[in-house]
């Protein structure tokens, strides 16, 4: 691939003067090679091999080089088969071709696609690297839901909304507790946090207990497991912790964080005497890849004379397999999980991601019929250590009675 592109390079600076090219020609390999080291390094070395901070950022711009320059040789591929077709269409209809036709602007047509591959590169490698300021620029969401069926005691009851902290991801604790101050100066009746508090080990909150145990609302601060909170994604043991005491662990730090960590089971909360079920399940994904840890049925025995219920799922994918289906009276969920892919554009009256070609519902509110779902974008990050186009999210609800 970096030899195709390079084609392209050659192509684009052929006008330059040799010692232009020979600069540019320079950079190209130099950066090349480097990410290639960078490339071996995340093969052949543990993560202690580097610091954490630079690990991140180098495993980031090595990624984000390959995926720029597989953007390019999009245009690039698209250039070679035009001219393919050209070529074989000479030979069998025309015996005497004029060569490379040019655009308006005098420049041949592979020269163009060219420029456009090596632009469109340039530009998702360049929002990349942009995207590493924006990975702690938490972005407050207030949403206003009506429902027919809330008790009257919880008109205007506040709920704030986090989902996808990934402790084990964080480099800027001062940043981090921007963000919980954030939280706490929504004055919320309810805390609800929907899952994957650690990226694989309970050790990564050991640096952050005091950050995130700020967090408190009147009503409680309630927490549900996600996918990663398992550990599925390492080798165990680990610094001679198994994989079962890991998750007995990162239950005790919900315990020492004061959230109440919700275990396929529900809880009731009360205001001026009406009452309302909060739901929380393990994880359950539909998904072939994700666990199905989660038990509906017992979370939701004895929640059904509970006039108005809500429920934390981590997986968004849950809600049209089974809640919608088999359990129409769920009237909100909470999820997150998709993190939007960190990735993609929001804008008034349009939002994509390519995370929507693998989750319908994947950032925001959604609903069918009575029942409603609102999908997190995330508190904080993993792999990619930014946000391009889709920010960390803290999601404010106020609830009304219809």
């Amino acid at each position: 691939m970096d030899t195709y592109v390079f084609q392209a390079i050659k192509m684009v600076s052929n006008s330059a003067s040799p010692k232009t090219k020979t600069i540019i020609y320079a950079i190209y390999w130099a950066i090349s090679i480097l990410a290639i080291i960078g490339f071996l390094i995340f093969v052949l070395t543990g993560p202690e091999f580097l610091p954490k901070k630079l690990r991140t950022y180098l495993f980031a711009t090595v990624v984000g080089l390959f995926f720029g320059k597989l953007i390019s040789v999009i245009f690039f591929l698209v250039d070679d088969v035009r001219r393919l077709i050209q070529w074989v269409a000479g030979k069998l209809f025309f015996r005497n071709t004029e060569g490379e036709q040019l655009t308006e602007g005098g420049i041949s047509r592979s020269a163009f696609l060219s420029w456009m591959g090596l632009t469109a590169g340039g530009t998702l490698f360049g929002s990349l690297i942009y995207g590493f300021t924006n990975k702690y620029n938490y972005e407050v969401r207030g949403v206003k839901m009506a429902f027919d069926n809330l008790p009257a005691a919880f008109k205007g009851l506040k709920i704030v909304h986090i989902s996808d902290i990934h402790s084990g991801s964080f480099t800027n604790k001062a940043a981090v507790m921007r963000g919980v101050k954030k939280i706490m100066d929504e004055k919320a009746d309810l805390i609800l946090f929907s899952g994957d508090l650690v990226n694989d080990r309970a050790t990564e909150m050991e640096e952050y207990m005091n950050v995130f145990a700020q967090i408190k609302a009147p009503l409680g601060v309630y927490s549900t497991f996600g996918n990663h909170d398992y550990g599925d994604y390492v080798s165990w043991p680990f610094n001679g912790i198994s994989k079962q005491q890991n998750l007995l662990n990162l239950t005790k730090v919900h315990a020492a964080l004061d959230w109440r960590l919700l275990m396929n089971e529900h809880v009731v909360l009360e205001k001026n005497g009406e009452q309302i079920a909060l739901l929380g399940i393990e994880n359950w994904s539909n998904k072939a890849r994700f666990p199905k840890h989660g038990r509906m049925d017992l979370a939701y025995a004895g929640a059904g004379k509970y006039p108005f219920k809500i429920l934390m799922s981590h997986d968004p994918s849950h809600w049209h397999a089974q809640v919608i289906p088999q359990y129409p009276d769920v009237d909100l969920t909470l999820s997150g999980h998709t993190h939007g892919m960190q990735f993609g554009i929001e804008i008034p009256g349009f939002h994509w991601s390519p995370v929507q070609y693998v989750y319908k519902e994947w950032a925001g509110l959604y609903e069918e019929g009575k029942q409603k779902l609102y999908v997190n974008r995330g508190f904080g990050f993993i792999g990619y250590p930014g946000r391009v186009g889709i920010l960390p999210e803290i999601t404010v609800i106020e609830l009304s009675p219809l």
